[in-house]
């Protein structure tokens, strides 16, 4: 069995403001860059989780539905707060964060295994500028 990786990261310029999301999924010595700008009023927190969200739906088409029920997940993020809210360290006292974080938990539930870490911002360059360059592309509408 192969071990999928996934970076996220998400931002927003002004918090709420103009936000984007990258995320770099890696499985089977293939790697997958996405980012996307989210709109002009999103915080950096809504960001970071749809990040996640997104990262988790596009590593289930990568390696196919089946192959992900048996399939372990390795998930690393430079919000400290979101990695410790997905591993009940924290309450999620947000009531805009709740639906989003349902969402990922129904989502792990696609894979045998996820496990979500935090990282600094330093390991986590590439998640980091494709969300940068979303948040740019954004600003040229």
């Amino acid at each position: 069995m192969k071990e999928i990786i996934i970076h996220t990261d998400g931002g927003s310029r002004g918090n709420p403001g103009p936000a984007g999301l990258g995320a770099v999924v890696e499985y089977g010595g293939e790697k997958k860059e996405y980012s996307e700008f989210l709109g002009n009023k999103k915080t950096n927190n809504e960001a970071e989780y749809s990040a996640l969200i997104l990262a988790l739906k596009k590593a289930k088409i990568l390696v196919g539905k089946k192959v992900a029920k048996g399939s372990e997940v390795k998930c690393f993020a430079d919000s400290e707060l979101m990695v410790k809210q997905l591993n009940h360290e924290y309450k999620i006292q947000n009531e805009g964060i709740k639906p989003l974080f349902f969402e990922i938990w129904n989502l792990m539930l696609d894979f045998k295994k996820v496990e979500v870490f935090h990282i600094r911002r330093e390991e986590n360059q590439q998640a980091d500028k494709l969300a940068n360059e979303a948040m740019d592309k954004g600003f040229n509408f």
